[in-house]
């Protein structure tokens, strides 16, 4: 079918592809993985459940030493427009950074999901996903936000800020939803533009190093504002972006479903994102929402990328790849539990996911300036947990750990591509895998 397609010119000179295709640059589906092996959900509202079970489960003597950080609420970013969904101000958590890092900052977008619909966004918005008011007012910052140079060798004395997540879709919409009194606000663009303007006063404008990195929503929050914030901050400031987790590919399900593309699609509209997508991007497909996908985002950023993400992503597998609506015998449910019980046949379907993100990636292989840490672990988010991002028994590639892998990109000491052998071979995981209830609880 695709031989008989026609394709017209975009502005920028590029091939433009119809609605269910993409641009020749762009990897085909077919290519990324085996027939009945490809994943995306029928999820609506996402989860960053994963990160708190991995507080809980440190070890006894790190407790006492856990940083906890108090909030900050940008007051007057409500005369901007720049609310969460219940009309809450926005709000971040700061922990200054100091001696040879007091130049320095990374920005860590938290995680927690989608609301793609009036009802979820309503649900929503009456929870810590879409209200400062009904948020923890103190964050336990640890692995990349620790301030310890034994569990973060490289960041721990940078200025480090953790943005709250309260808008539902990826700090990217721009609309609201009016219904009598009833008022959804779908900020997130605005929100990220007053947390910035706030931490230019205070002391963000002088940064020499930046770091954007995000868990999850967050991760993928950060592809929409890497080349942005560069821009804003000019070429006197090394700037440089890391997605942990938010790598979420375009695939469908083995069901042969593709209903993400239909949430996003719908997210994309509802919350209107898609004047906030890259530009480059958009002209390069019918389809703009299709921008919303970090593969399909990537190849347009400019900013020098690492990619953090496990190529058995515990969400992409549960609720992406083998959703519960492609799965309603529940042959599924030991393996999802334990990888340890999947059967021969359900081991092979799994290393699908796998090969269409390593595909997908491909695209950044030959960049130099590009890094990525993709290891065969069941998990999701191993960047904000300490025994995922620098301990003692961190799970490594070629005897490298996430942190190491990381430092050694951002400051430019060596080789910082590293791809792990396929599951069973690595013997360093931390299989993080919780329970489908937590993974809905949010």
């Amino acid at each position: 079918m695709a031989s008989s397609l026609s394709f017209s010119a975009s502005p920028s000179g590029r091939p433009l592809l119809p609605c269910p295709f993409l641009r020749s640059r762009f990897l085909s589906r077919r290519a990324m993985a085996p027939r009945r092996r490809r994943a995306w959900p029928a999820a609506a509202v996402f989860v960053a459940a994963v990160v708190a079970v991995g507080f809980a489960a440190e070890a006894a003597d790190m407790v006492q030493e856990r940083l906890t950080v108090g909030m900050t609420i940008v007051a007057d970013a409500a005369s901007t427009g720049a609310v969460c969904l219940d009309g809450s101000p926005p709000a971040y958590h700061l922990h200054r950074g100091s001696g040879a890092g007091a130049r320095s900052w990374l920005l860590q977008f938290e995680g927690g999901g989608w609301c793609n619909d009036v009802r979820s966004c309503a649900d929503r918005a009456g929870t810590r996903r879409g209200s400062t008011r009904l948020m923890t007012k103190v964050e336990v910052f640890s692995g990349i936000l620790s301030n310890l140079p034994s569990r973060n060798p490289d960041f721990y004395n940078w200025n480090r800020v953790k943005l709250r997540y309260c808008d539902g879709g990826s700090f990217s919409g721009d609309s609201e939803y009016r219904n009598g009194s009833s008022v959804l606000y779908f900020r997130g663009q605005r929100i990220w533009d007053a947390i910035i303007t706030d931490l230019l006063q205070k002391g963000l404008a002088k940064a020499k190093n930046v770091l954007l990195s995000g868990c999850s929503a967050g991760g993928l929050a950060t592809f929409f504002h890497c080349d942005s914030l560069k821009e804003r901050l000019g070429g006197a400031t090394t700037v440089k972006c890391l997605s942990d987790a938010g790598f979420f590919l375009d695939l469908t399900d083995i069901s042969g479903n593709n209903n993400m593309r239909k949430f996003f699609s719908s997210l994309v509209s509802l919350q209107g994102v898609q004047k906030n997508l890259n530009k480059d991007c958009q002209n390069s497909t019918d389809c703009p929402y299709l921008c919303f996908f970090p593969q399909y985002a990537l190849p347009d950023i400019r900013t020098p990328y690492f990619i953090l993400n496990s190529a058995y992503d515990v969400y992409q597998f549960h609720h992406i790849f083998v959703p519960p609506s492609s799965d309603p015998g529940g042959q599924w449910s030991r393996c999802k539990m334990d990888p340890g019980a999947c059967s021969t046949s359900q081991i092979a379907t799994i290393q699908g996911l796998r090969s269409a993100m390593l595909t997908s990636l491909k695209q950044i292989e030959g960049k130099p300036e590009a890094g990525m840490f993709i290891n065969s672990c069941f998990a999701h988010c191993q960047s904000e947990l300490q025994d995922t991002w620098f301990a003692p028994d961190s799970p490594m590639i070629h005897d490298k750990k996430i942190a190491e892998v990381i430092g050694d990109w951002y400051f430019e000491r060596g080789a910082a591509k590293e791809i792990d052998c396929a599951y069973p071979c690595d013997s360093t995981c931390h299989n993080l895998i919780p329970s489908d209830q937590e993974l809905r609880m949010y």
